[in-house]
């Protein structure tokens, strides 16, 4: 559940992940109290007597299971990049959008103030220009 909540909220620090992982290794081996934490963190279904055999798969099921959700921590991780990624151009994509459908209008409205007949503006008329001083 710790985990899941670190996901949603947009967690995704391999390290704190891998944290959370060892942590829930650790309380499954807690309440099944047959797999010590080192055993179960390098995936080795250690020795046990001929009687045993079926704690043994049970102790392996438990390192798959574990690497399992730990794999798909990391594709949800993989899949929280790509979603955000995926919304920060399509953002980008619709200002540009935006921008261009506005340049295109104000485009479109200089066409029509110089395509217009009519009267015009008279071109503006400036003083003579002024010479600069002579040196002495």
């Amino acid at each position: 559940a710790l985990r899941l909540s670190y996901l949603r909220s947009g967690g995704h620090d391999l390290a704190i992940l891998d944290q959370l992982l060892h942590l829930q290794v650790e309380a499954t081996v807690l309440e099944k109290g047959t797999l010590g934490l080192r055993e179960s963190r390098r995936m080795v279904v250690p020795a046990e007597p001929p009687g045993s055999a079926a704690r043994g798969l049970d102790e392996a099921l438990l390192a798959v299971e574990l690497e399992n959700r730990r794999l798909e921590d990391e594709l949800l991780v993989l899949k929280v990049r790509r979603e955000r990624r995926a919304d920060a151009g399509s953002r980008v994509a619709q200002r540009h959008a935006e921008e261009l459908a506005q340049l295109q209008a104000e485009v479109g409205m200089l066409r029509c103030h110089t395509e217009r007949p009519g009267p015009r503006l008279p071109p503006a008329i400036l003083p003579p220009p002024v010479a600069p001083p002579r040196p002495p």
